[in-house]
């Protein structure tokens, strides 16, 4: 490193398996100088069927030593369960830090649609939080909005991004309540509140019913995230950082493969 360059501090990107995926891949176009570091909770994995409590004890945990193994400039929550939960209790265990939230869609799928009938399908956990309800409640009073929240749907993507065969009709089943017809109108949009979904929307386009807009957050969780990471022209990309970690300690050979993909070290 010469004197004219510098080595920034990484980006943490942290999810409960690999959905998160769709945001680094998102953030790494609009901050080439920095590194990130991707933590999966695959110990944990999934989180939509954990009590409230133990689940916010083991994310601020997890933080706990993440931040102090790593010290990351800002992190990343690609997680709409876990953030909607754990978001405020983060902030306040941590107040030094910078976290970057993942919330169902809900704003700009009000403003988008033309029907007034959108659908949020994500986990059961998100579909139950106050933070969802209150999202509606902010934004999307003139519309009429269906909670979907799928019990297997996450499992299922983790699968199909290893390249596992998943069944259209498993997969139909998880989707079909999000398709309503109601008073002449149909659902014109579909909020993907779990980042595991956008890796299967092309399946979810050809299974659809009727073509719908899926609205997949990752591209702005990238820009919010970009405004709060200072740009440095004099920064150089270091090598140290671009590695996954997991917290059951094993990657199988179809996940080492994708993080390979994704330009993370295993």
């Amino acid at each position: 490193m010469t004197a004219t360059t510098r080595e920034l501090k990484p980006i943490l990107l942290f999810d409960s398996g690999i959905g998160g995926l769709t945001v680094l891949r998102e953030a790494r176009v609009l901050m080439p100088e920095r590194g990130f570091i991707y933590v999966a909770d695959d110990a944990g994995f999934p989180y939509g069927g954990w009590e409230e409590q133990a689940l916010k004890e083991r994310v601020i945990g997890l933080f706990a030593k993440l931040l102090a193994d790593y010290d990351p400039e800002v992190c990343i929550i690609a997680c709409n369960t876990a953030f909607t939960l754990v978001g405020a209790d983060l902030r306040a265990a941590f107040p030094q830090m910078i976290f970057v939230g993942t919330v169902p869609a809900i704003k700009p799928a009000a403003e988008r649609t033309r029907s007034g009938l959108v659908s949020v399908l994500a986990t059961p956990g998100t579909v139950r939080r106050a933070y969802t309800r209150d999202l509606i409640q902010s934004f999307a009073q003139q519309c009429h909005v269906r909670l979907v929240g799928s019990e297997n749907l996450a499992r299922m993507a983790e699968a199909y991004i290893r390249g596992d065969t998943v069944s259209d009709d498993a997969v139909l089943a998880e989707i079909d309540q999000c398709f309503v017809e109601k008073d002449g109108h149909k659902t014109d949009i579909v909020v993907l509140a779990c980042t595991h979904y956008p890796f299967m929307a092309n399946l979810f386009r050809r299974l659809a019913p009727w073509p719908v807009d899926w609205l997949d957050p990752a591209e702005a969780i990238a820009r919010r995230a970009r405004t709060l990471v200072p740009a440095a022209a004099d920064a150089v990309h270091p090598d140290n950082f671009d590695f996954a970690v997991f917290t059951s300690g094993h990657q199988d050979f179809a996940t080492r493969r994708l993080m390979q993909g994704f330009g993370l070290r295993a």
